[in-house]
């Protein structure tokens, strides 16, 4: 056997076998343009090719496998010499190809000269059946689709059909993470793990619904659960969460997003991982921190807000991210005492190639009492993504400064306060707090002990002084 018969051989069997595997298709069927004009089937893409009015006439599908009958030669593959040219192949998007329609010349005295409404009632009919065929297709797959969802929700032991036993949560994420630093789990694994996780206790509450710890094969998980109303947030975060290359450990770890029906209405779970710390804002509720625990708390966050306002170029690069909602109560403390930065629902990214950012026609975002002096007085420029990462470290100096409040330096500690908790009521208005920011250009207090304390020389400078033109108020000079 030479080396082409060979070769054909390799490339009929290759195919074969990838019918038995899921392929994607190209289609161009009306049901498939809110899929981005693919499909995905078990069985064969097809290209077909026909005339109407003239015109040729291009539509490509799927067909399932089950509808490739008779074996050999399915019935919807096969072509009609002079009015339709049909391709069934068997690999990703193979029916990209353009067929042409092969012409028929008549013989002479065969008496096949046909009229203009004899030859477009020839052409349309094959049309029309191909449509009804790729209409009765795709309803075949939603039906299909519709039962594996209800199979999940029904029946919970079909995770092993994907997930082995053995794996955690941290194998999860290890092996399936689309890169090294992570956007996340398979979407099927996220809603493998979400329909089989079992919530224990409600732990937080917030404007966007509940915070609940739940468990996962012995694990703790934390399951944010939104209102449906909330759907645009919830799909928002879920989104931004699952960037390319977010994953850092001084950001909090997504693992799972799902929607599930509780038979009354539809919940909107988000799951990411569990620190039983809580948030920072009740980490220094509950306690005071050592010097370092003050240096340890504050260059973590500073890291994970660094990576998420970094831009990685590359193939698969990650855009610069601005949190937009920085605070205590959206920042969790990890079990080694380090910070994890939550809550990315108000986040906005910067595509750097376009120079644009994706973000909703609003200049006033985030927590009142965190806003920077630009957005209060809404002079921020929304055109220069580096205006939102300015606004991000004001923030995030005001967490400093609640930080360093609970510092115990030599037995010396304050209790916990909220910024500005002295100078704006409990829930300041806007007006409020432009009229202290912005008006009187006042700053949290700065005790005269921090200054002179005498580890002031040991601190690196770069962590007292971090600064963008806002957080100079915060710090003397060096």
């Amino acid at each position: 056997m030479d080396t082409r018969r060979i070769l054909r051989l390799l490339t009929v069997l290759s195919g074969l076998n990838g019918a038995c595997e899921a392929l994607f298709c190209n289609c161009t069927t009306p049901q498939c343009v809110k899929d981005g004009y693919k499909c995905e089937t078990k069985g064969a893409c097809v290209a077909s090719t026909s005339v109407f009015e003239g015109q040729e006439q291009h539509v490509r599908f799927c067909i399932q496998k089950e509808d490739l009958v008779p074996p050999g030669q399915p019935f919807y593959c096969l072509s009609a010499e002079g009015l339709l040219n049909t391709h069934c192949c068997y690999s990703d998007y193979c029916n990209s190809i353009d067929l042409k329609l092969p012409t028929v010349t008549n013989a002479p005295g065969s008496g096949q000269d046909w009229g203009p409404v004899e030859l477009t009632a020839v052409v349309a009919g094959p049309v029309f059946v191909l449509v009804l065929l790729g209409l009765f297709l795709f309803q075949r797959r939603q039906r299909a689709y519709g039962h594996r969802q209800r199979l999940e929700v029904e029946d919970p032991s079909t995770e092993h059909m994907f997930l082995a036993k053995d794996k955690t949560l941290q194998d999860l994420i290890y092996d399936l993470s689309t890169s090294g630093s992570g956007s996340g789990l398979p979407l099927f694994v996220q809603r493998t793990v979400a329909r089989t996780i079992v919530l224990q206790e409600i732990i937080g509450k917030g404007r966007f619904g509940e915070v609940w710890r739940g468990k996962w094969r012995g694990g703790d998980v934390a399951v944010k659960i939104f209102s449906s109303r909330e759907e645009r947030s919830w799909f928002r975060e879920a989104e931004i969460y699952q960037t390319i290359m977010l994953r850092h450990e001084n950001i909090l770890g997504f693992i799972a997003a799902d929607n599930k029906d509780n038979g009354t209405w539809t919940q909107l779970w988000l799951v990411s991982d569990y620190h039983e710390n809580g948030s920072l804002f009740d980490y220094l509720n509950r306690y005071s921190v050592t010097i370092e625990g003050m240096i340890k708390l504050a260059l973590s966050a500073a890291s994970g807000l660094a990576h998420l306002h970094m831009e990685i170029l590359g193939t698969q690069g990650k855009p610069g991210i601005a949190h937009r909602d920085l605070k205590s109560k959206n920042i969790l403390v990890k079990k080694n005492c380090t910070c994890a930065i939550a809550d990315l629902g108000l986040a906005v990214r910067h595509e750097s190639i376009t120079d644009t950012i994706d973000i909703a026609p609003n200049q006033r975002v985030g927590t009142k009492r965190y806003m920077a002096p630009e957005v209060l007085e809404e002079t921020i420029n929304m055109r220069h993504f580096d205006s939102f990462k300015c606004a991000d470290i004001y923030a995030l100096g005001l967490v400093y400064w609640e930080i360093a409040r609970r510092c115990n330096a030599g037995g010396i500690h304050e209790e916990y306060q909220l910024p500005y908790y002295d100078l704006v009521p409990s829930d300041p208005s806007i007006e409020e707090m432009r009229k202290v920011v912005c008006d009187q250009r006042l700053r949290p207090n700065i005790p005269n002990w921090w200054q002179s304390y005498e580890v002031r020389e040991r601190v690196p400078l770069q962590l007292l002084n971090w600064s963008s033109h806002n957080f100079l108020f915060f710090f003397p000079e060096p």
